[in-house]
């Protein structure tokens, strides 16, 4: 069986070039407000001195590319119910989530001090109950996506043309759960439903494939019936080119293969599977935040 896959990119391959569907500007602009988002995430994680490190950092630039480009979503109204979805699927990853939330105008930034903390409700995995702009409970690894399938299925019974978005790690597609998804998004022909796997490589006790291999993912998805884009998941440009593109493929689901860096944008947690559910204490932390204050600093002056 061949492959449906695509492989968006930067780089140049062959004699050809990919052209940026976005304005240097725009790039810059997502660029600074994911370092934002990477220094909030990783402020609560310390002052919790609990949280997951790793996969909130690596899945940053993606969820900033949904809220702040690509998906249908209105601070002022969290539940209308024309606008998009996004499950969480890898739901210990609400140091991301919840920062990308709070700097999109979901809920003050201050109320990210309040992360895991008894006196709040931005607890470790996503809560649609309490939490504004969350669209799914999550945190049982394999769940969400099934819940993004109900959600998609129900969106085309009810002739609705909101999208959903459902974010996976790629240690998360040990559940079987994810691959009884897979077959029914396939099955009931939901192309309004994007599935993203944050596929860094690594999960809680090693690498993905010395833990559990996942083989040729992107000819696996392809066999369960699912449009297949292979993507740099840090190139903001291609990430926004595999949302456009998904758009346009009717009659299937699509999985953008996003691949990351672990513990992206801090150097010492970068690639390093044992930050993955690790708090950095105070001498780590302002190592970490010097680093990416220096880089936010950067881009900042560049776009001067």
């Amino acid at each position: 069986m061949q492959t449906e896959c695509i492989l968006l990119s930067l780089t140049v391959r062959g004699n050809e070039e990919r052209k940026d569907s976005m304005e240097p500007k725009e790039i810059q602009e997502l660029a600074i407000t994911a370092t934002k988002g990477r220094l909030l995430g990783l402020s609560a994680i310390h002052r919790a001195a609990s949280g997951h490190t790793g996969g909130s950092l690596s899945v940053m630039d993606i969820l900033t590319v949904l809220y702040f480009r690509e998906m249908k979503v209105n601070p002022e109204a969290p539940k209308d119910p024309n606008r998009d979805r996004l499950v969480m699927s890898k739901g210990h990853c609400t140091p991301a989530l919840y920062s990308v939330l709070a700097l999109r105008g979901f809920f003050p930034v201050e109320d990210m001090q309040l992360f895991r903390s008894i006196d709040g409700h931005y607890s470790g995995h996503p809560d649609m109950v309490h939490v504004k702009g969350v669209d799914m409970s999550t945190g049982s690894l394999g769940q969400g996506i099934s819940a993004a399938v109900g959600m998609a299925l129900a969106g085309k019974i009810d002739s609705k043309d909101y999208r959903v978005y459902a974010i996976l790690g790629d240690g998360e597609l040990d559940e079987g759960q994810v691959w009884e998804a897979a077959m029914s998004a396939d099955k009931y022909h939901l192309d309004n439903l994007c599935a993203v796997v944050d596929y860094n490589k690594m999960q809680i006790d090693g690498t993905t494939d010395d833990v559990m291999p996942l083989g040729d993912l992107a000819a696996k998805w392809a066999a369960f019936g699912w449009h297949v884009i292979e993507v740099d998941g840090h190139d903001y440009a291609a990430l926004a080119d595999a949302f456009e593109q998904a758009k346009t493929v009717k009659g299937k689901p699509t999985v953008v293969l996003a691949h990351t860096v672990k513990g992206k944008g801090v150097s010492f947690m970068e690639g390093v599977y044992t930050w993955h559910g690790k708090a950095p204490n105070d001498e780590q932390y302002a190592q970490a935040k010097s680093e990416l204050e220096a880089h936010l600093k950067q881009l900042e002056e560049e776009g001067k």
